[in-house]
């Protein structure tokens, strides 16, 4: 059977290479695609929101028996209802069931009302009351845009000052466009944060293993979020005690909740924790989708087959499914172009030289131009290696990425030494 994947970033290429392992899968194709998935599945020239265009792609391409919805926006926006309502077989939740992360709003009314801790809020789409409340408040503070931005709409404001630009920000100049229509505003809460990923098909959820990610652009968690500058697998804190109790307490409760508000959830359900000093765990987000770059750590240390699984999630059948998973230990780091998450330039070739075999690069922003790869985008590619322990990992990942350049490259030099 051929599979569609839909996306063009780091995600979709973790997704391809793993599915690629599968001897039930022939053909991947993947729209758009990039530079690297092109290596293994044919790209199509389709965007992820061209819905009319991507069900003619299926329509003339019987073959495929699989669609893969990666990305945020064409999920929140009801590309797998579309896809079934064609007679097409999709993974990923419905447009009602991702509204757990298309609205921060509904998302935190949803813990609220179903008791899943979380960080004190208010929702406001009033700007006057928004910055009322602020000026009220305790700092460090939290101001969010309700709606998809890139992983980029949460602000950490450390005064009024910040605060208030924060709100005119999303608000007022709508930087990050009708997504701040409508804002969250919540404590800040100080501790770990730890990805946890989980397979759902509705009536069963499995959690992956345990990822962390590091959203700030700089060393030492400074400057600006981003969509992510590098993860690694397992987490450090996260052992079997805290991983039963966020099943039983976080876990099965979100599931339950969003069937007791009739949006069945079915495909991959992320949830961004976090864990103070004291042992206390709450959710600061969902995502309704394969984290990235938790996908680039967590993807390879999967054992079992992944079409598998995500076919037994369609058919509401995941408790057959024995998933299993490497003690192994990954490490990603995320090489970005100059500038980012801000302005920066594209098109710049990417020099890569002898990699050691099993270096795996995820490519997120990069296009195929002759025989070499250029720059197409702020993330542009992910080194991941997989080791016995995480410090072999991390050292083969910077071992490697000095036999890579390009033009303003910048990355991390940390990832993964949290809680060292």
């Amino acid at each position: 059977m051929d599979v569609l994947i839909i996306g063009g970033g780091g995600r979709e290429h973790a997704l391809a290479y793993t599915l690629k392992k599968s001897p039930k899968v022939d053909k991947l194709f993947c729209l758009p695609g990039n530079g690297g998935i092109s290596e293994i599945a044919e790209c199509v020239s389709i965007g992820v929101m061209e819905f009319d265009k991507i069900v003619d792609f299926l329509k003339n391409t019987p073959s495929v028996g699989l669609t893969v919805v990666g990305p945020d926006d064409p999920l929140a926006a009801g590309l797998v209802d579309v896809l079934t309502q064609n007679g097409f077989r999709a993974f990923g939740p419905s447009a009602d069931a991702a509204l757990i992360e298309a609205s921060k709003a509904f998302s935190k009314d949803l813990m609220k009302k179903y008791g899943i801790p979380t960080a004190q809020y208010e929702v406001f789409t009033d700007y006057r009351q928004a910055m009322d409340y602020v000026r009220k408040q305790k700092f460090p503070l939290v101001v969010k845009a309700d709606g998809l931005a890139l992983g980029k709409g949460v602000i950490i404001c450390n005064n009024i000052k910040e605060a208030e630009n924060a709100v005119y920000d999303i608000m007022v100049t709508e930087r990050f466009g009708k997504a701040g229509a409508k804002i969250v505003i919540e404590e800040f809460i100080v501790g770990q944060e730890v990805s946890i990923l989980a397979f759902c098909d509705g009536k069963t959820i499995v959690p992956m293993v345990s990822s962390q990610d590091h959203k700030r652009v700089f060393d030492g968690d400074k400057g600006l979020n981003t969509g992510g500058m590098g993860a690694f697998s397992p987490s450090k804190i996260y052992d079997k005690a805290m991983a039963d109790r966020v099943y039983k307490d976080i876990i099965i409760h979100t599931m339950k909740a969003m069937n007791a508000e009739n949006r069945k959830f079915k495909g991959v359900i992320y949830f961004g924790l976090i864990v103070t000093e004291d042992g206390d765990i709450r959710v600061l987000e969902y995502n309704a989708r394969f984290g990235d770059p938790e996908t680039q750590v967590v993807l390879p240390l999967l054992e079992t087959d992944l079409f598998d699984i995500m076919n037994a999630i369609i058919d509401e059948k995941l408790h057959e499914i024995d998933i299993k998973w490497s003690d192994k230990s990954a490490v990603c780091v995320m090489l970005t172009s100059g500038g980012y998450p801000l302005e920066y330039q594209r098109g710049y070739k990417i020099n890569i030289g002898k990699l050691d075999d099993d270096i795996v690069l995820f490519h997120s922003g990069t296009r195929k131009s002759d025989n070499d790869y250029r720059t197409a985008g702020g993330r542009v590619i992910g080194v991941t290696a997989v080791s016995e322990s995480l410090e072999e990992s991390r050292k083969k990942v910077y071992r490697n990425i000095s036999k890579i350049s390009f033009e303003g490259m910048h990355f991390r030099k940390d990832i993964g030494i949290k809680n060292d």
